[in-house]
């Protein structure tokens, strides 16, 4: 049986339940942010999302699945990978967040 992709809104959701993270918009485009700091918005074309992850981390996902997580020379210089929503299994968007969530609050205390 074919998998039906996950949508923005699901990742929204999921994103949301996350301790102090807000709705918000980057670059016009919806986003998600902690503190002020984006960690997941809607890329322009709608059928991505665009993660903020450390370059190690992006570069451990791109060797593990190049269909789903790649970037284009618009990211390149930037700390964040381009996932494919139609190819991401579900099961990892909750690890995919929590991975940009502790990247966006690394080395800052609560109440800071």
């Amino acid at each position: 049986m074919k998998r039906r992709p996950i949508t923005y809104d699901a990742v929204r959701r999921l994103g949301l339940a996350l301790p102090g993270v807000e709705e918000g918009t980057s670059y016009g485009c919806p986003a998600l942010k902690v503190r002020g700091k984006a960690i997941v918005c809607l890329h322009r074309e709608e059928d991505k999302i665009v993660l903020n992850v450390p370059f190690d981390q992006r570069e451990e996902l791109m060797a593990a699945d190049p269909e789903t997580y790649f970037i284009t020379d618009h990211y390149r210089d930037y700390p964040g990978v381009l996932v494919s929503l139609a190819k991401v299994h579900p099961d990892a968007v909750p690890g995919l967040l929590k991975m940009a969530y502790r990247a966006a609050t690394a080395g800052k205390k609560r109440g800071a």
